[in-house]
């Protein structure tokens, strides 16, 4: 039976405070793990998260979901001040597309994730 910590979003990263990596998740983000190198880091962080996914279920509380897991609808919405709001408008008045195509295709070449 596969561990919902199986699906999990893992990080690790240099720590120069530590002088040593660690690893860290998503979905458990009181949790983490040091190592010395980068593989160590990964694999005691995934053995910590499917540890303490195993002691949630066991006290019978719910365990978060893997966030790669849910459904995501593709909409949220984004609070800005008013005089961002005017000037994103304009520029896309300016560039003859709707304020959606323009915040949009912003947040995708912020994120690096999709492709543009």
């Amino acid at each position: 039976m596969n561990n919902v910590a199986d699906h999990y979003t893992y990080r690790v990263h240099w720590s120069p405070e530590d002088d040593l990596y660690v690893g860290t998740v998503a979905e458990l983000p009181s949790l983490s793990w040091l190592a010395s190198d980068q593989s160590a880091a990964f694999a005691g962080i995934q053995r910590a998260a499917r540890e303490t996914v195993s002691d949630i279920e066991a006290d019978g509380d719910p365990v978060p979901p893997a966030l790669a897991d849910r459904e995501y609808s593709g909409k949220f919405m984004v609070r800005v001040p008013p005089e961002v709001h005017r000037q994103l408008v304009i520029e896309a008045a300016e560039q003859n597309v709707s304020l959606n195509r323009l915040a949009a295709s912003r947040l995708v070449r912020a994120s690096r994730v999709w492709p543009v």
